[in-house]
């Protein structure tokens, strides 16, 4: 499989999509590819407005992408697809759109194959086997929790250490610990901002200077780089 996968799209003072477009850029290669957007995670914005912000970046670095939601037959649109792109938004509703319109088994054996994915956010959270580490609100239903599973293990994307003063809450890291008490053989990794995964078959890399927080039960949390061998997340 060939992924993609990206924390957040947009990094305070920057264009949207920027931090990521080189990596995208290469990731596509070098002749022009026309891929597949899915918009369904958009919720105060139209999918025409999500397709144009998407089209403006991509077409920078001789890339296109076209909204699933054009096609009358979403099924056959992803059969036919060059490269899947999966935008971030709101992750319930983005996989309630995704199981109501019959996508998750057809995009998964369309990845599986080769297709290239790109995800950012949201994106990023349906590509691990549930959504149940976002940080959004369940603002829909979304028909099932599963998603396409396409990596064996949990991100939790926007992963921040902050603990503001004077909150009482829970931090972002104990959500997690109470998620692993409830699945313990799974790992999340906590993905910070300006960072992304990038899966080529078997072999999978960080890129970004900062670390990602790898989570497990029964294990102190920790932090790796770039430069360290994610293999096990896959055993």
């Amino acid at each position: 499989m060939r992924l993609l996968l990206l924390s957040n799209s947009t990094n305070p003072g920057e264009g949207y999509l920027e931090y990521p477009k080189a990596d995208i850029q290469t990731f596509l290669g070098t002749k022009s590819v026309k891929a597949l957007f899915i918009p369904y995670a958009a919720v105060r914005f139209s999918y025409d407005e999500y397709e144009a912000k998407v089209e403006t970046r991509f077409a920078e670095i001789g890339h296109h992408v076209e909204s699933i939601h054009h096609f009358q037959d979403p099924v056959k649109a992803v059969e036919e697809a060059e490269a899947i792109v999966i935008g971030g938004g709101n992750t319930w509703r983005l996989v309630q759109q995704m199981h109501l319109n019959g996508l998750m088994d057809p995009i998964r054996k369309k990845v599986q194959a080769g297709t290239p994915y790109i995800g950012w956010s949201a994106g990023s959270n349906v590509a691990c086997p549930t959504l149940r580490t976002t940080n959004d609100m369940p603002i829909v239903d979304p028909v099932g929790f599963d998603t396409l599973n396409l990596i064996p293990f949990q991100i939790n994307p926007h992963f921040l250490d902050v603990h503001p003063q004077g909150f009482g809450g829970e931090t972002r890291e104990d959500r997690i610990v109470e998620f692993l008490e409830i699945n313990p053989e799974i790992y999340v990794v906590g993905l910070r901002e300006s960072t992304l995964f990038h899966l080529e078959g078997d072999q999978l890399q960080l890129v970004g200077k900062r670390t990602a927080r790898i989570f497990k039960k029964g294990q102190e949390s920790y932090e790796l780089d770039s430069n360290s061998d994610f293999s096990f997340l896959f055993f």
